[in-house]
């Protein structure tokens, strides 16, 4: 096993809100990891609140030019022999994140959500790119974001776990067979080391693969400070365990975090938490702060 932080971590800060809105989730590179240095930060253009007609969703123009520049951004972080760590942000920033591995390869991805993200625009109440990301990254929705550089899709059905979803009682779509799905219910039937092991071993089949973690995965009676909430979740001992498994292993490529909203988290506990969590995840032994 090599964790990552044995590795050389590179935090790269993408504080995108065009796929959701402008409700803190920007602040959150800001109020995790204090004292790991950054790399990078990539901006993204200005939101725009109005619908596009041509494709149903929300900044579609301004995500598919976000998500080369960060794609940009996280390959010079693997082409230097670094481990990154992408912080957003909103969800979108997976595209960009999958489009820097896809233009290396065939790439997996372990997607850690409380939500499958599988919505297709005409279903999609407000048009929020951060509740269709997994659709757009396995080819699916308007090609302006499926499709990314002629890359699309960016991962494979059957390289995709998509691991602790809890939405069903939502209605949300269902997931493709190929797509290997571990619900809550599933994950707490195995155990979430054994779970995290499981979806390991498929993923490691391939050159490698991405680590997204979008914190409302975690039960909303710990993790209020998301925009989305309902209940259950996992504990912080079972994503603790899920993130040790699965970053160190050879195989894990990067990880972002995502959705964490520090406007809701006034007195800062949560983030102290979360931070504590990520830390030991990534076996980065000292924070000063």
């Amino acid at each position: 096993m090599t964790l990552p932080g044995e590795r050389g971590l590179a935090v790269v800060e993408a504080p995108s809100v065009l796929g959701l809105r402008p409700s803190g989730v920007q602040e959150l590179p800001g109020a995790v990891l204090g004292g790991v240095a950054r790399v990078a930060r990539v901006e993204p253009p200005a939101y725009d609140p109005v619908r596009d007609a041509g494709t149903g969703v929300l900044n579609p123009g301004g995500i598919a030019r976000y998500s080369v520049r960060l794609a940009d951004v996280v390959g010079e972080v693997l082409d230097s022999g670094s481990f990154p760590v992408v912080l957003g942000g909103d969800c979108s920033i997976l595209l960009g994140n999958l489009l820097a591995l896809r233009r290396r390869g065939r790439y997996g991805l372990l997607f850690l959500d409380g939500h499958t993200d599988f919505y297709q625009p005409s279903a999609e109440p407000t048009g929020e790119v951060a509740s269709m990301e997994l659709a757009l990254a396995t080819g699916r929705g308007p090609r302006r974001l499926a499709d990314l550089e002629g890359l699309g899709p960016l991962v494979r059905d059957e390289d995709v776990v998509a691991f602790g979803f809890r939405d069903a009682h939502e209605g949300s779509p269902p997931l493709p067979p190929r797509l290997y799905a571990l619900a809550l219910d599933d994950v707490r039937a195995a155990g979430a080391r054994e779970a995290a092991r499981g979806a390991v071993a498929r993923l490691a089949e391939r050159e490698g693969y991405w680590v997204h973690l979008d914190v409302d995965v975690l039960d909303d009676a710990i993790m209020p400070a998301v925009d989305y909430r309902q209940p259950g979740g996992l504990s912080w001992a079972e994503l603790e365990d899920v993130l040790r498994t699965a970053l160190g292993h050879e195989r894990a490529a990067g990880f972002d975090v995502t959705i964490f909203n520090p406007r809701l988290d006034p007195s800062g506990t949560v983030a102290r938490r979360l931070t504590d969590c990520l830390r030991r995840a990534l076996a980065v032994e000292e924070l000063p702060g």
